[in-house]
């Protein structure tokens, strides 16, 4: 299995969930953040929790079976594009195990 995080302009979370579910992938945890980096955002404005950052980003993670992690990024990618500076980033990273809360056995099991 793989995770994969990606962090994206907030505008753009309500169409990649939209696309998302409509391929069939609709388990995602979906969150708001602040971030700095070498883009700033022409609406940025300094966080009044934190000192640091200035620009607003949506983080959408969610963990997949491998043969759907090329779907998935395709869509994320597709869909969160401006073609602007500070579209985001997705990270893929590998699962060892995942197990269900209720049953406590194994996703694939």
């Amino acid at each position: 299995m793989k995770e994969i995080k990606a962090f994206i302009r907030p505008n753009k979370v309500n169409e990649i969930v939209q696309q998302l579910k409509e391929k069939g992938f609709e388990n995602a945890t979906i969150s708001l953040a602040e971030g700095i980096g070498k883009f700033q955002d022409e609406y940025a404005s300094v966080s009044q929790k934190f000192s640091v950052t200035d620009s607003p980003v949506a983080k959408i993670e969610m963990v997949v079976f491998e043969e759907d992690v090329d779907s998935i990024v395709s869509i994320i990618s597709d869909c969160g594009r401006t073609l602007h500076h500070g579209d985001g980033i997705i990270y893929v990273s590998d699962v060892e195990q995942a197990y269900r809360v209720k049953t406590g056995l194994t996703v694939e099991d």
